[in-house]
């Protein structure tokens, strides 16, 4: 790979994984904010707990579609490293099957829902749902080009095997070699 694009994979990557952080920083400086205003003032906010709740929201959803690597995945260990490398690949192929499956006939109904949140804002910061939810489309459409792309791999036998360096090691289907 060439510098400018291992450059930019690198920008987006760092990108990715900034989003999550910023909006961890902000539920905590939120919660600071509501303790202190509600046992040091006697006067709670209620926008702190909005915010909150919708900043989980993007963090769930940002980071399991946009920041989390495949070896981040949580797999069934014990089944999975117990069989053979081409029984793997097909594991995957299957999984990747059916997740993108299931995410591409529910991203209409989805979208369906989200659009039809434009028609409620949030109780205190006035934001539209529509853009709070707006994170669910960004997941599902990722998700479907993630799965692709592993199912891709899995097919043209390029995924490498996972390095192991102990019995308790995780399985990495993209470690160097």
């Amino acid at each position: 790979m060439d510098g400018p694009t291992r450059d930019y994979k690198a920008w987006a990557r760092a990108v990715g994984e900034a989003v999550p952080a910023l909006l961890l920083a902000a539920m905590f400086l939120c919660f600071i904010i509501q303790v202190f205003m509600r046992y040091v003032m006697g006067d709670p906010v209620g926008w702190t707990v909005e915010v909150c709740v919708i900043a989980w929201l993007w963090v769930i959803l940002w980071g399991q579609s946009v920041s989390a690597s495949e070896q981040d995945e949580i797999r069934f260990d014990i089944v999975y490293a117990a069989v053979s490398p081409g029984v793997r690949r097909w594991f995957r192929v299957a999984f990747s099957v059916v997740l993108v499956t299931v995410y591409a006939v529910s991203l209409a109904a989805n979208w369906d829902f989200v659009t039809f949140m434009s028609i409620q804002d949030t109780a205190y910061l006035d934001i539209p749902f529509s853009w709070v939810f707006s994170v669910v489309i960004l997941f599902f459409v990722v998700s479907i080009l993630r799965y692709l792309w592993i199912l891709w791999r899995a097919l043209t036998g390029k995924a490498v095997e996972p390095r192991r360096v102990g019995p308790h090691a995780a399985v990495r289907e993209d470690a160097p070699e």
